[in-house]
């Protein structure tokens, strides 16, 4: 399930390769992880290994690979965190790990007509700035909701169900957002 790839300064890493579907292996294999919480002033391999993922996924890139988390790196996790739709506090918590080794969004919950909350919120939000939702951001899944999703879903390649579940989070983590 993991690949071993090289960085910069020639350190291996490893990083999940099912990268496109969030397989659910990726993910159990990605929780098992035993990583400390990292934050701005942490050091060490640990920190190494965070900035050679952060690297991997395009987050961090001309600094080096030194295990000092800086302020840089905190704006490269904070960048992460919000595309993977996390508290985008800074801190690598084993949430924010399982999200760099998966290279998805992790912990999201299955949206469907008649759920309400703050993930419908990001999901529109998302689909609006996109153009695929043209109604009021309200945190209500109703049938524009729904309509959009069908419509992302099929432009994605996608089982255009209207349903939000992990590859359609994991698709749209990938819009701007």
């Amino acid at each position: 399930m993991f690949t071993e790839e090289k960085t910069l300064n020639n350190q291996a890493i490893a990083v999940v390769a099912d990268t496109t579907s969030q397989s659910t292996l990726a993910v159990a294999e990605a929780s098992k992880l035993m990583k400390p919480t990292l934050k701005r002033g942490s050091t060490g391999p640990a920190v190494k290994e965070l900035q050679q993922l952060l690297y991997h996924w395009g987050y961090y890139y001309g600094f080096s690979i030194d295990g000092i988390f800086d302020t840089y790196v905190e704006d490269a996790v904070k960048d992460y965190q919000h595309r993977v739709f996390l508290p985008e506090d800074g801190i690598v918590s084993p949430l924010t790990w399982q999200a760099l080794y998966s290279g998805a969004p992790v912990n999201m919950p299955t949206l469907m007509i008649g759920s309400s909350g703050n993930a419908v919120k990001i999901v529109q939000n998302v689909l609006k700035l996109n153009g695929y939702y043209f109604g009021f951001v309200d945190g209500y899944f109703g049938v524009m909701t729904k309509v959009a999703t069908i419509q992302f879903q099929t432009i994605k390649g996608l089982p255009a169900d209207g349903i939000v579940g992990p590859r359609t989070w994991h698709a749209l983590s990938k819009l701007p957002h």
